[in-house]
């Protein structure tokens, strides 16, 4: 409502300017002094570029003030003080050159206005002047450029071992999150895999690591340890925006591009801090990326560093909770998967069915014991056979 009211009497003041403004030119056609080179329009101009000067600022001051709170997240990242230092460094040395530089315009505006009693001052150059305002701003922009460069190194270049690693896969409209199973590496991915059925994420399952991946639908990181976000797209570009933790990458199809940092505040801490029962942190696209681009986002709870280990060790790998992956598994790769996987005896059922249906094993009961050196090449040497009897001739 006081944004309202503010609108509105801002609108009524100009109205009112231009109202004034004409009555005043109209009087001075009666009076003839509009032949003048110089009328009372003059010294209106003058008092209003003061005017315009005073409103102007205080306008500034009171949103900054009031409305601080409104564009200054809670910072919870370690190199999101490091950033946030250098925004307030940058705002300092512009606010303060700004602030001078349109006192001064101002105020020669209102200072040396228009009068036929004065003559301006011809003033062609002055070579000291224009080397000193090359000079500072050119070593202030310098210092500020490295100060941002060194700080954007830090953050982009390759994590620490230690990093708890999660990729985010972009796509219209959603982020897909993925983790490393207990071997702890991530699997391979190919863009030529990708399919809308069983892997949206164009996993290589014929890399083993990929076999124990697990991908769940909020990102849970550990407080105090680094973490490393490896984005890419599968369609067009996307840009990751977590702004509690100050980050912001773009993710582009076909250019694979990461970003780590370390959280220093766990979602309760921040429920604490704002007196918001309801937070949750979270990351958006700010990249418009097609009709549905609002909708784009996905949470993230930050845990104490035991809360996360329990966290990982309740998550099941993707091709437990989805046994249709196990077509993508290569043969030779079968034996492997079975032995490495602790499959509940649901999860078995649905792998074993699969199985079966691929001639690996006999039945799908919980009595399988998986490909054996027989069987794993049973395929292979059936499809063979029925090559033969077609290229018979009849």
């Amino acid at each position: 409502m006081d944004s309202v009211l503010i609108g509105i009497g801002a609108i009524v003041l100009v109205a009112i300017l231009l109202v004034v403004f004409r009555v005043t030119t109209l009087v001075a056609v009666l009076k003839g002094s509009d032949k003048k080179r110089a009328s009372s329009s003059n010294k209106v101009n003058a008092g209003l570029f003061m005017a315009f000067l005073i409103f102007g600022f205080g306008a500034f001051f009171w949103y900054s003030s009031t409305y601080y709170d409104n564009y200054t997240l809670p910072v919870a990242s370690e190199h999101g003080v490091a950033t946030d230092n250098l925004f307030w460094i940058t705002m300092a040395v512009t606010g303060v050159v700004f602030f001078l530089t349109h006192v001064l315009l101002f105020w020669f505006a209102y200072r040396y206005q228009f009068s036929e009693k004065r003559s301006a001052v011809f003033y062609p150059d002055n070579g000291k002047l224009e080397l000193i305002w090359t000079i500072v701003p050119a070593i202030v922009l310098s210092l500020l450029v490295f100060s941002g460069w060194r700080v954007w190194v830090d953050i982009t270049e390759e994590a620490p071992q230690e990093a708890v690693e999660v990729e985010l896969l972009g796509h219209q409209f959603a982020w897909l999150a993925r983790y490393p199973g207990k071997d702890g590496q991530m699997g391979d991915f190919d863009y030529r895999m990708i399919n809308t059925i069983n892997n949206m994420r164009g996993l290589n399952y014929s890399d083993k690591s990929s076999l124990d991946d697990f991908m769940p639908t909020e990102i849970h990181l550990p407080k105090g340890q680094p973490v490393v976000f490896k984005i890419r797209s599968r369609d067009v570009l996307h840009s990751v925006f977590a702004p509690h933790f100050r980050l912001k990458m773009d993710a582009v199809p076909g250019m694979p591009t990461s970003f780590w940092f370390t959280p220093t505040k766990t979602t309760e801490e921040m429920k604490e801090e704002t007196g918001n029962e309801d937070f949750r942190y979270e990351i958006a696209c700010t990249e418009v990326c097609g009709r549905a681009h609002f909708s784009m986002r996905i949470y993230v709870v930050v845990h104490e560093p035991d809360e996360y280990k329990e966290w990982v060790e309740q998550q099941r790998p993707m091709i437990a909770l989805d046994p249709s992956r196990v077509n993508l598994v290569p043969d030779n790769l079968v034996p492997y998967m079975l032995e490495t996987i602790d499959f509940t005896e649901e999860e078995r059922v649905g792998v074993d069915a699969v199985l079966a249906e691929r001639g690996l094993i006999e039945g799908n009961g919980l009595d399988a014991q998986g490909p054996t050196a027989e069987n794993e090449v049973a395929a292979p040497e059936n499809e063979e056979k029925a090559i033969e009897e077609e290229e018979k001739p009849q």
